[in-house]
């Protein structure tokens, strides 16, 4: 006989000022749309990564937890084990509690190649990255894996990258993908967009925003407006929830 009730299983998101989560409204419409009355996703606002320990603390039965800005590398040092692809990037957005302890898996890196393919042109041979943070590692790592020379670029020059004050105009018209995983430009900022000479962007372009918030951002209409293609982040986080739980379920 099937059973008529099952224990609560909780899932969250765990990151810093995190009210405008697109996790927590996908999630609990999925379990609405699967009937999975037992499921509960809900937001751990953390100020800071020492308090993740408390989640368990105050909350029982959790299942999977999903990691967002800016904890993707600090929950690292609370984890027993990582997933291979997560070991080598070296950032994690998910969690899966197993018989053995807390495992990382990045579905960052699944939910960005799924989305870009379809955009990607022969003529996309150099990329730029904005930004260094963690998401920045799972975009680097899809690149080399489909052979696309990248650099970083940030206000420090980190990872033997460009500082944006080393951008010229050159080197942007060499770097026809352009992808933005700084979160300048996210609401309510929306007027923000990172500081880049804009003015050789061209059609054969292509500029992706990691950011879903709002759903053109400054940087992709600064791009659309010289005749680029261009992509916000709301695919790539569909794709990755979903492989997200996956990983919960398998």
């Amino acid at each position: 006989m099937e059973k008529t009730e099952k224990q609560k299983a909780n899932y969250g998101l765990i990151g810093k000022d995190i009210s405008y989560s697109f996790s927590r409204g996908y999630f609990k419409k999925k379990f609405e749309v699967m009937a999975l009355d037992y499921c509960h996703y809900q937001n751990f606002d953390l100020q800071s990564i020492s308090e993740f320990p408390t989640i368990f603390e105050n909350t029982e039965n959790v299942m999977g937890l999903n990691i967002t800005i800016p904890y993707k590398e600090e929950v690292m040092a609370f984890l027993d084990d990582l997933d291979l692809a997560a070991k080598k990037i070296g950032a994690v957005n998910t969690i899966k509690f197993t018989d053995n302890g807390l495992v990382g898996f990045n579905t960052d890196a699944y939910g960005f190649e799924k989305s870009i393919e379809p955009y990607l042109k022969e003529h996309h041979k150099k990329a730029l990255i904005l930004g260094t943070g963690g998401a920045s590692k799972a975009i680097a790592f899809v690149l080399d894996e489909l052979g696309i020379n990248f650099s970083f670029v940030s206000r420090s020059g980190k990872n033997n990258g460009y500082t944006y004050n080393e951008l010229t105009d050159g080197i942007i018209a060499e770097h026809t993908l352009i992808i933005n995983c700084s979160p300048v430009g996210t609401f309510p900022n929306i007027k923000e967009k990172p500081a880049i000479p804009y003015s050789k962007i061209g059609t054969e372009h292509l500029l992706f925003d990691l950011i879903y918030n709002p759903e053109e951002t400054a940087f992709l209409a600064a791009g659309k407006a010289n005749g680029a293609a261009v992509c916000n982040g709301h695919r790539m986080l569909e794709f990755q929830a979903e492989k997200a739980w996956e990983i919960w379920n398998r």
